[in-house]
């Protein structure tokens, strides 16, 4: 990568928070920090903070939201971000975008950031919608002849014209998104910084957002960081991925490999044998007739369930097994609803199979299954079992087949000329 092409670049970038009390605890040390800070000194009372696992307590109070993150972006380049929750993500575009400042490291970035952090961010309610649109475009640099040569498409792209003279108070939070990413991705921004906003416009949104993040970075040769939870959206707009995990980069490289290890890593964290409870239901044991969780494809395959009733013995009882993709969209159910087979249980504790004779014909990938158990109360266990397939047909394939081009099951194919 040519330093000419680097238009962000972040070394050793670190964030320190203080746990519960803001500040040193005395005016004093307050002041002391702020006059090293001037002098570009070290903080004095920096402490040796613990690494960010929010699911664990600590013994200290101080905490690397981010600790030595560095990576370079370069033109045109589409960055996503990706990440459990409190892993880092919205600190370092915060910082990124100088809402908050770093406690280590340095940030050198060339041309004109626009920043899509938090709905709403930088309008006024009381403000209309064309109002804010001059207020918001003023934050990110630009001159109103600017605005104004944007504007009638800017206000056509949010399709929110009926409501343009309307104060953005009266907006859902849906419609202030529309407005907000109108602003940011037409006003021409060298880097454009996306969070999860997207994910509260609608589909029809969220495509149109999309494809216009593609125009920018491909037509127009701008450069974006993508946060967010949708691998598919990663998978369809970024070229290079970079996981964040407890405040550190764990990977940065190829979206595929990424997003593989991203989801293989979560689902390394999950029991496949879960003792769950939830209102009468008792899940003490969830199993699959195969090794190791890897099936083959067309092979029958039996799912044994151990439920016990807490309570009182449902006098009808209905489950249903959803297979997932990656992605979470389901692709198969399995129902003794759909079956019209309702159970009829006899004791508190009963053990119940689901056979499938012809197994799955799943692409090769990770696959996982939600249960839902219905009595007179209703249960919905997620995530209860997860699988890999390796046996897949597709295996021998000689070009590589991939789910989000080729499908997520196989269909048995012959193709031949019949007639010359």
């Amino acid at each position: 990568m040519s330093e000419e092409n680097i238009v962000l670049n972040v070394d050793s970038l670190g964030k320190q928070y203080r746990l519960g009390l803001i500040g040193t605890g005395t005016l004093s040390h307050d002041l002391n920090r702020w006059w090293y800070k001037i002098r570009g000194k070290k903080d004095p009372y920096l402490k040796i903070g613990e690494t960010n696992d929010r699911a664990s307590k600590g013994a200290s109070n101080y905490v690397w939201a981010l600790n030595d993150i560095s990576f370079d972006v370069k033109q045109g380049e589409v960055l996503g971000i990706i990440g459990k929750n409190g892993a880092g993500k919205s600190t370092l575009l915060k910082i990124l975008s100088k809402v908050t400042s770093p406690t280590k490291g340095k940030i050198q970035a060339k041309g004109r950031i626009a920043s899509l952090l938090e709905v709403g961010t930088g309008f006024h309610p009381e403000l209309t919608g064309k109002e804010n649109i001059f207020l918001n475009g003023a934050i990110l640099g630009m001159t109103k002849s600017e605005i104004n040569e944007k504007l009638d498409e800017i206000i056509e792209f949010s399709g929110c014209q009926r409501y343009i003279d309307t104060p953005v108070k009266r907006y859902s939070s849906g419609m202030k998104v529309r407005l907000a990413f109108a602003v940011a991705a037409h006003l021409e921004p060298e880097i454009l910084i996306v969070d999860e906003v997207l994910a509260v416009g609608d589909v029809e949104f969220q495509k149109k957002a999309i494809g216009k993040m593609q125009d920018i970075s491909k037509g127009e040769g701008r450069t974006i960081l993508f946060v967010s939870h949708d691998m598919n959206a990663i998978k369809n707009l970024c070229t290079r991925v970079i996981i964040l995990q407890n405040g550190e980069v764990s990977f940065n490289g190829d979206k595929d490999i990424a997003i593989d290890t991203y989801i293989n890593s979560n689902l390394q964290q999950e029991s496949n044998t879960k003792e769950l409870k939830k209102g009468n239901f008792d899940i003490k044991a969830f199993h699959m007739s195969t090794e190791k969780g890897i099936i083959e494809a067309f092979k029958p395959i039996t799912f044994t369930i151990t439920l016990h009733f807490i309570h009182d013995i449902p006098l009808d009882l209905e489950l249903s097994l959803y297979a997932k993709d990656q992605f979470g969209r389901v692709i198969s159910v399995m129902s003794t609803w759909l079956n019209s087979n309702n159970l009829k249980p006899k004791d508190n504790t009963i053990d119940v199979s689901c056979e499938l004779s012809h197994g799955f014909s799943f692409i090769e990938g990770n696959y996982s299954f939600d249960l839902k158990v219905k009595g007179s109360e209703e249960a919905f266990f997620e995530d209860i079992y997860t699988m890999e397939q390796f046996n897949s047909p597709t295996t021998h394939y000689k070009r590589k087949v991939r789910s989000d081009y080729h499908g997520i099951t196989y269909t048995p194919n012959k193709w031949e000329i019949i007639k010359q």
